[in-house]
């Protein structure tokens, strides 16, 4: 999907890729000005080749620096072939491969040439500072590659005239590539540190930004190929703004490591935020447990149309969302480690899960979006209120008691493993809940206002393994209709942290066993070994064996336990939802 201003604008590549496996699509939107108007999909199983490919690819860039080369002495500068020197502003009028090297304590080098090709920029041991405009500046050329060689600064002006086209300690109005194996230095007092008006890739080097605003930004895109970077920015972290073109303003790191502390988003992508590789650490907007102006939202990794992880390892600890984007979040593999200070991962109409590991170590929503499929991978989510929250992007609240659930919002559990530690709902649905196959294991609330399930539409278990532990007061079971049946315990007194509880069928053999990690009074169980209209019993008591997943084993040591209490497959418990018919809105005080 494609956002320009209010309308959401998907390109054709993108398009065929997300229909493909469309579970639900909205309503087109009108057009407000004047672009053409095409359906949105809330869909969100797209790959990392699948977003790239739906992108304006990176131009092809010669990366060979020339053995034929200028050298430029920065400490006494002089005019020689394609240099002009005027004062201590050092103009490069040609395209080659020039050197270099010294100091320019307050000067600017300047690229400003018409000609096609490549210019070659070998900072050698070179520090440049300017006390009125950018120290490194590109205002015409075709292409430019700076390679870094031993150690190099970059120190700005703090404050750019109105005037001044350049806005950044680095910057380029062309397509510009760094790489090498040296090191650079950039002091940003003014604005950004790095800027491109086209594109900016980062194929090496060891690159320090500390920035006023921006940390590294290319307008039309930023890709990080490889390097090191260590990023301190007032404003945003890695961003691509281009708001004018569908298929640009995007982000993408595909290697290296990248060290992000931004005042706002970490990464900030107008269009896709893509991380196919390497390492990406973020603090942004001071993290998890800031104070925030009421203005104030920042995010780790923040893409309009859509955010996908395919790979690499991301580490985030944001303000706001960890990871959000207005339109769809795709984790497809990778390892992720999210602490947020609102949702862990937030995609306004989707957000699927079908690889990799995700680890939502703190939030107070943890999954949110309109559609949520968990297909693969083993996801945990931590969250102070709910765990899993499918929502309609448009409302402003939750779903009113009695009120239809739309067909269009719900979550879909078909592979992988979920694991949930909330403090409301442990997976909340306003809408349907399905679920055909993985685990998903429930730690919910303890206290009587919530529920470690939580639907308002159709709730159906085909297949996979579901235990929801939690308090009572808003408990919650499958539809009794159900595909796949289930069992549901009420016990009389709250059980508490530490109990392990074991499933037994009516000849005492044990179908499961789980072993809490806070209090609960209700525990329900659904899996293909639970027989509709059976008895059953959950004995406290003896231990979980085994390989565990949120506490539920396959297999434990009842010696020694006491039967809590028994009940009848496929009933729901009294004053729980999950009346024949499926799910239903709860009861609510």
């Amino acid at each position: 999907m494609r956002r320009l201003n209010a309308t959401i604008l998907v390109p054709a590549a993108l398009v065929a890729a997300l229909l493909a496996g469309c579970t639900a699509t909205a309503d087109a939107a009108d057009s407000t000005d004047g672009s053409s108007t095409v359906t949105t999909t809330s869909d969100a199983n797209v790959t990392v080749e699948q977003a790239m490919a739906a992108n304006t690819a990176r131009d092809d860039v010669d990366l060979t620096a020339s053995d034929d080369e200028v050298t430029i002495s920065l400490d006494a500068p002089a005019a020689t072939d394609g240099v002009t020197v005027d004062g201590s502003t050092i103009t490069i009028t040609a395209a080659g491969t020039y050197r270099l090297s010294g100091t320019l304590a307050d000067g600017s080098v300047v690229v400003s040439t018409t000609d096609d090709g490549v210019v070659h920029l070998i900072l050698d041991d070179a520090s440049i500072g300017s006390s009125t405009t950018s120290p490194l500046q590109v205002l015409d050329a075709d292409q430019v590659v700076v390679h870094l060689e031993g150690e190099n600064v970059l120190t700005d002006t703090t404050a750019y005239s109105d005037t001044d086209e350049a806005s950044a300690a680095l910057f380029s109005s062309a397509d510009l590539t760094i790489t090498g194996d040296g090191s650079l230095t950039v002091h940003g007092n003014g604005n950004d540190g790095i800027a491109a008006k086209d594109g900016l890739v980062i194929a090496g080097g060891t690159i320090t930004v500390d920035a006023v605003d921006d940390g590294i930004r290319g307008k039309d895109y930023l890709v990080v190929t490889g390097g090191t970077l260590d990023i301190t920015a007032g404003g945003d972290g890695l961003k691509s703004d281009n708001d004018e073109d569908e298929t640009l303003g995007y982000v993408e790191v595909t290697g290296g490591s990248v060290d992000v502390t931004a005042g706002d988003d970490g990464v900030a992508a107008q269009t896709d935020a893509i991380l196919a590789d390497g390492t990406v650490s973020i603090v942004a907007g001071g993290g998890h447990d800031a104070t925030l102006a009421d203005d104030a939202a920042p995010k780790g990794v923040s893409g309009t149309v859509s955010v996908v992880v395919g790979g690499g390892e991301l580490l985030v600890d944001a303000a706001d969302d960890a990871i959000g984007s207005d339109g769809v979040v795709s984790i497809a593999g990778g390892a992720l480690t999210l602490a947020a200070g609102d949702d862990g991962v937030h995609g306004d109409q989707a957000l699927q899960v079908s690889d990799g590991t995700l680890d939502i170590t703190s939030s107070v929503e943890g999954l949110e979006a309109g559609l949520i499929t968990i297909a693969g991978g083993d996801t945990s989510v931590v969250a102070s209120d709910d765990g899993v929250n499918a929502s309609d992007p448009g409302a402003t609240g939750e779903q009113a008691p009695g009120t239809a659930a739309s067909t269009d919002v719900g979550l879909t559990i078909s592979g992988g493993t979920i694991v949930v530690d909330s403090g409301g709902d442990g997976l909340d649905a306003n809408g349907f809940l399905t679920m055909t196959g993985g685990t998903a294991v429930v730690s919910g609330p303890t206290n009587d206002g919530n529920g470690a399930l939580d639907v308002d539409g159709t709730f159906d278990v085909s297949g996979g393994t579901l235990l929801a532990a939690g308090a009572s007061g808003m408990a919650m079971t499958p539809g009794a209709d159900s595909a796949q049946s289930f069992v549901a315990f009420t016990f009389d007194s709250t059980q508490v942290a530490g109990t392990v509880v074991h499933v037994l069928d009516a000849d005492g053999t044990e179908v499961a066993a789980f072993e809490s990690t806070k209090d609960f009074s209700s525990l329900v169980y659904a899996s293909a070994d639970v027989v509709s209209g059976d008895t059953y019993s959950a004995a406290t008591g003896g231990a979980v064996t085994g390989d565990t997943t949120g506490g539920l084993a396959a297999a434990g040591d009842s010696t020694g336990t006491t039967v809590a209490t028994t009940a009848t497959a496929g009933e729901a418990i009294a004053g729980m939802a999950g009346a024949p018919g499926g799910g239903g809105p709860g009861r609510r005080p």
